[in-house]
């Protein structure tokens, strides 16, 4: 039996700071923190953000996240004390003092659960910490002494990981429909016999039955625009139906989000469709883009030393990850969000498929891929949970397993997810991606050599015209930008054609950019541009025509050599073949975009696309600068490659249509575009608005008043005593807010969290704001639309001003497009619906929602439910009706209503 840990634990919140040693607990200044810190090993919760409370970035110690990640590898734990606390079975803290005698238990529970018998994560975890020892992980040494070597060699991490298998394609799913009142028996299955009867969501489930039936003619999907609102139970008004087609037809339903937060909720429901694991882990299937799961070839590079220092730790500690997760999802799936933020992301996208260097087949661990395993189920499932951007991606590229029953969920965000993949870039970062796929990693940069010359040099060595085009597609991508080309165009000393480009752009952008968006990314639309610039794009076209002409005599030549297979096409050499065709396919689509894009500098306008130059920067840092172009309208495109293919889709949202009504849901979802009829349903939430929330406009708050702003933030948040979520329109002032009130909140036992200031992904933080009542959140529009927090833990919504559209290129095109002003406005009553529909999320719950400007228009409030009262006044009124509404039994209709 180990003894007690012989070592002292610091806790440092906004607070204060308390170190724990030799049995006593006391206060500490920031400065003898540090100091501590510096000589001696403490046991730590968030290492990163201890460093961030002390102003001292350098914090190290004994975290206690690295060592349950450690122990419990794709467990979720909710990384706070109270939180790390429950997932370890020992008593959390009453008060903060307490917090730090709390870590010392934590940690001895971990440590004591490696010598127990029903510690199911114990295979790998000898040899992973042996590995961590060398590498001086902290932890190593106590772990080691409580974890006992394994009488057998334990099997390397590659060997533990299932193998996929290959099926027979699945055929065609039979031509069924689904009575409506079958949906409606599922649904009661579903829902429960003790469970309260919902009128709207039983006619919405009969009504999405009929997305189901065998369409009538090609191009012409059976297509319904439902809008429910919040608390209708939409989610299992639509899985009914879906889950009897797919048994019935023995076909698949791609249910698609925006959100991760969405796809982690529909994920959750599945036990009620499919109580059994095997059969749900199945039946139901999650799947993202390639850029989201683990790519085990460079987990293997990373563990056997492309990482060092704290990288090569995080390397072990996703490798303990890889062996218990479900199915590999590093972002958003039973990867805890916090463990890359503990290493400050060091390396962690490294792990990822990022740069579409995937050889596919010709991988040595491709049976046991987590993106090949995912996608060969999402084939066999009855129901594959997916987001809006893989959907279209997948349907624009024409893949096999382009989905054919489409539900998407978050319905609102169609337009932007849209605009997001029909969009073309050619900018320096996209270019020097382009440039590295083909020729590989140059110079000093390190790792395994997997440019395509690199992956088909034996193959070409057989076939002498391939050898010819790769040749020449290599020598022509040396024209791309490569390393270090932001420091060339800073110096005006730009390499190649490309990169003269994109100099020309810098310098219009410069000289056109308005001054006071000095500190933010700068763009100009791309009109009467000068002569330097159109010479520039013509020489930038010649070298893209000089890349794309090999690359498509190499597709065509790898293709030819699949289709008579020479006899030294082994299974290697056929897997790289397949790879490389594979990623030439929608490299060149990328680079035909760039040369249509770069044809249009100095000709005429093509009236369906909006184009501009710019330069993006983050805090007056420049990043990238090139040439954009987007549709005008981009649910053209959404619904000639996405919905007309399809038989059935169903697009549903709590704010569809908005206060513009169905003409608007149609035109933003792309059924306007169909020539077939398109039904529409709607229902309003069941909730009584009138009485479970109220909107309140603070009227004397001055616009550029940070302190003011900032004063009325901290009174907001203690007169509901937490539970606010703040909502920004700009990260500056967001921050400058959270630096003001922090330390003043924190004292009266009222944490505040805050995105883009705290060292946490956003999913993590809304995970400590929904576990702690007392808790309060400060974001910006991920937060708006992406936050499901109900009950308690979130009673006040807060808006630091109207969200008017930014007013870059692209909106001005669209606003000028499509109704001036009125644009405009509808955009802001959308965002302000979404933002209300934060508030009130099941019965009994009760809030305010809460305007810090005097600027709102009248016009404006037709955002919210018609029933909900709302009033403009002055903060200290305000103040009161917070602390009635949530705290005294005043109904809203006795106090008086400022008009």
């Amino acid at each position: 039996m180990a003894a007690p840990l012989p070592l002292p634990a610091l806790h440092a919140t906004h607070a204060g700071i308390w170190i724990a040693a030799g049995g006593e607990v006391r206060e500490a200044s920031r400065g003898e923190a540090i100091a501590r810190l510096a000589e001696t090993p403490h046991i730590l919760l968030n290492a990163p953000l201890v460093g961030q409370r002390l102003g001292y970035p350098d914090v190290s110690g004994l975290d206690l996240l690295e060592l349950y990640a450690f122990v419990h590898p794709a467990r979720f734990a909710v990384p706070t004390v109270p939180g790390l606390a429950r997932a370890c079975g020992v008593d959390p803290p009453g008060c903060e003092t307490g917090a730090v005698s709390v870590l010392i238990q934590i940690a001895e529970a971990l440590l004591v659960r490696l010598g127990q018998d029903d510690w199911s994560e114990r295979e790998g975890a000898w040899t992973a910490n042996t590995t961590l020892y060398r590498l001086g992980w902290n932890w190593a040494p106590f772990v080691g002494q409580r974890l006992a070597k394994p009488e057998l060699g334990e099997r390397m991490l590659f060997s533990r990981l299932p193998q996929w298998e290959e099926l027979a394609e699945r055929p065609q799913p039979w031509a069924i429909a689904i009575p409506p009142t079958d949906a409606e028996e599922k649904l009661s299955e579903l829902t429960g016999d003790g469970s309260e009867p919902r009128e709207g969501q039983r006619a919405m489930a009969g009504e999405v039955a009929a997305v189901f039936a065998p369409r009538m003619a090609q191009g012409e999907p059976n297509m319904l625009l439902a809008e429910a609102g919040t608390g209708i139970g939409k989610t299992l008004a639509y899985l009914a139906p879906a889950s009897l087609w797919a048994e019935r037809a023995q076909g698949t339903v791609w249910i698609s989000t925006f959100t991760k937060a969405l796809q982690r909720q529909l994920d959750a429901e599945g036990w009620r469709l499919f109580p059994g694991d095997e059969e749900r882990k199945r039946k139901i299937v999650i799947r993202k883009g390639r850029e989201n799961y683990l790519c085990l070839l460079n987990l293997e590079d990373a563990m056997q030393g492309a990482f060092v220092g704290r990288a090569a730790v995080l390397a072990q500690l996703v490798g303990r990850w890889a062996a218990y997760t479900k199915d590999g999802d590093m972002v958003g799936g039973d990867m805890p969000g916090w463990l890359p933020s503990l290493f400050r992301r060091s390396g962690s996208t490294a792990l990822t498929d990022r740069r579409g260097e995937c050889v596919y087949a010709g991988c040595p661990h491709y049976r046991k891929c987590f993106i090949e395993r995912a996608e060969r189920a999402g084939r066999e499932a009855d129901l594959v949970i997916a987001n809006h951007a893989l959907v279209m991606v997948n349907a624009a590229r024409g893949r096999p397993d382009a989905p054919t029953r489409i539900i998407f969920d978050e319905g609102h965000h169609l337009f932007d997810a849209a605009d997001s993949t029909f969009s073309a870039a050619l900018t320096g970062q996209e270019a020097i991606e382009m440039r590295r796929w083909i020729v590989g990693p140059e110079g000093k940069s390190r790792g395994r050599r997997r440019g395509l010359a690199a992956r088909l040099l034996d193959v070409c060595s057989y076939d002498e015209q391939g050898a010819q085009a790769l040749d020449a597609a290599v020598e022509a991508a040396r024209a791309l930008p490569s390393d270090g080309w932001l420091g060339r165009l800073a110096e005006d000393d730009p390499f190649g054609p490309v990169e003269t480009l994109l100099s020309q752009v810098r310098g219009t952008v410069y000289a056109r950019a308005k001054a006071q968006e000095a500190g933010y990314g700068l763009e100009t639309e791309l009109a009467e541009p000068d002569g330097n610039l159109v010479s520039a794009a013509a020489a930038a076209l010649e070298a893209l025509e000089a890349l794309a002409r090999p690359l498509a005599a190499l597709g065509r030549r790898l293709e030819a050599i699949l289709e008579d297979a020479p006899d030294w096409l082994d299974s290697q050499a056929r897997a790289r073949v397949e790879g490389a065709i594979n990623g030439l396919s929608w490299r060149r689509e990328t680079l035909g975009s760039w040369i249509a894009l770069l044809g249009r500098v100095g000709g005429v306008a093509d009236p369906d696309f909006v184009d501009w130059l710019a330069i993006e920067r983050v805090e007056g840092r420049e990043f990238d600068v090139g040439l954009h172009r987007h549709w005008l309208d981009p649910t053209r495109p959404l619904a000639k490659a996405v919905l007309e293919p399809a038989h059935g889709v169903l697009v549903t949202s709590a704010t569809l249509r908005g206060s513009e009504g169905w003409p608007s849901a149609e035109a933003r979802t792309g059924a306007l575009h169909l020539s077939g009829p398109i039904d529409h349903f709607e229902a309003a939430s069941p909730f009584d608005y009138a009485a479970q929330a109220e909107v309140l406009i603070v009227n004397d708050i001055g616009r550029n008043d940070i302190a003011a702003l900032a004063g009325a933030y901290a009174r907001l948040i203690e007169a509901a005593e937490g539970g606010t979520l703040g909502l920004f329109t700009a990260i500056q002032r967001l921050r400058g807010v959270h630096a003001r009130i922090a330390d003043r909140l924190a004292r009266t036992g009222l944490p505040l969290l805050a995105q883009h200031v705290d060292p946490i992904d956003t999913g993590t933080l809304v995970d400590i704001f929904r576990d702690d009542p007392h808790a309060s959140l400060l974001g910006t529009d991920a937060l708006r639309d992406g936050v499901d927090v109900p009950g308690e833990s979130l009673r006040l919504v807060v808006m630091e001003r109207v969200p008017w559209p930014r007013p870059t290129v692209l909106h001005a095109a669209r606003k000028l497009a499509n109704g001036g002003s009125a644009y405009d406005d509808r955009v802001v009553r959308a965002r302000l619906a979404q933002a209300f529909g934060r508030l009130i999320r099941r019965q009994g719950d009760k809030g305010l929602f809460v305007i810090l400007s005097s600027a709102l228009p009248s016009r404006l409030l037709s955002a919210f439910p018609p029933e909900v009262a709302v009033s403009r006044l002055p903060l200290d009124a305000a103040l009161e009706r917070v602390r009635a509404k949530l705290f005294e039994s005043v109904p809203v209709e006795q106090s008086e209503k400022v008009s």
